[in-house]
């Protein structure tokens, strides 16, 4: 099929060389032969007049065209794939269907299990990926990679739509046998203590009660950085330090391991939890299938 005589099954292959910026990679994305993805990016070379990806020393780079190209492109194919290609109903029953989730351990925890519960309630055959957080996770949204973000809202792209799923609240967790759990943590005890602290793994963006603390000028002396939210209490035993923690973590591991949980001695709003998927999938009846589990796991999650 042509558009402006342009073959659009070449759009595909122009999709996948851009992202890839190998032809021998693309042409194993698509079960394609080198020579056959070759012989798409010279055509595709053609049609613009452009070179679309060159090479520089050991590395193929794209052209500011193909810049250009790539966040159109994907679009188009997004569009295609939730309103043309999309099939007009959903059984979960009878799909292998994989979605896949961005989200935190902390989501997995606390989220995960009455999600994966009501699905095999329902007898649902899909599948489910969950992919860890990232900078900028709209860009996941945007090319196609995620089928559903579920972050903090502050997180959040303005972009797309987004529902919110429950409220978290942060408490303080502490050693059981240590000095610091003995008596109040007051602001000052808490200030003067070194803090266990989960930091994403790109080591870039701090979690939400990190950028609530330093939004409101409160510093914390960090002895130990960690990229999980749920092996953050564990490396209090033994030690003097403090975690603040969501509360949800903090009621499921305190059975596990010998600490204790203390209110924070300043106010931390409540998180917003929510999911977030891309505007052109609205309509993706998987997509609404999926949405309504996760909302009615989130009004359940508390009986887990």
């Amino acid at each position: 099929m042509r558009f402006n005589k342009l073959d659009l099954n070449l759009l595909v292959a122009l999709d996948v060389l851009l992202k890839e910026r190998s032809v021998t990679r693309a042409a194993e994305m698509l079960n394609l032969s080198p020579s056959a993805m070759s012989n798409s990016l010279s055509r595709l070379r053609e049609y613009f007049e452009d070179d679309l990806l060159v090479q520089i020393g050991r590395k193929m780079e794209l052209t500011p065209r193909a810049e250009r190209l790539q966040e159109a492109v994907r679009d188009v194919l997004l569009r295609i794939d939730s309103t043309i290609a999309a099939p007009p109903a959903f059984e979960p029953q009878h799909s292998d269907r994989m979605f896949r989730i961005f989200s935190s351990d902390y989501t997995q925890l606390v989220l995960g299990p009455p999600m994966l519960s009501l699905a095999a309630k329902q007898g649902a055959t899909v599948r489910f990926e969950f992919a860890p957080q990232v900078d900028q996770p709209h860009r996941y949204l945007e090319r196609g990679e995620a089928d559903l973000l579920v972050i903090p809202t502050g997180f959040m792209s303005p972009d797309h739509p987004r529902e919110v799923l429950y409220e978290e609240n942060f408490v303080c967790m502490v050693w059981r046998d240590s000095a610091i759990a003995k008596g109040e943590l007051s602001f000052e005890r808490y200030v003067a203590a070194d803090h266990v602290v989960m930091q994403p793994g790109s080591g870039r963006s701090d979690a939400f009660e990190g950028w609530f603390l330093k939004r409101y000028g409160i510093t914390r002396r960090v002895g130990v950085l960690t990229y999980s939210f749920i092996t953050l209490p564990a490396l209090l035993v033994g030690t003097e330090r403090v975690a603040t923690v969501h509360e949800r973590v903090a009621r499921r591991l305190t059975g596990a391991w010998p600490l204790e949980i203390r209110p924070t001695p300043m106010k931390i709003d409540a998180m917003e939890q929510a999911m977030q998927w891309h505007k052109f999938r609205t309509n993706d009846p998987g997509l609404t299938w999926l949405r309504g589990l996760l909302g009615e796991a989130a009004r359940r999650m508390d009986e887990f």
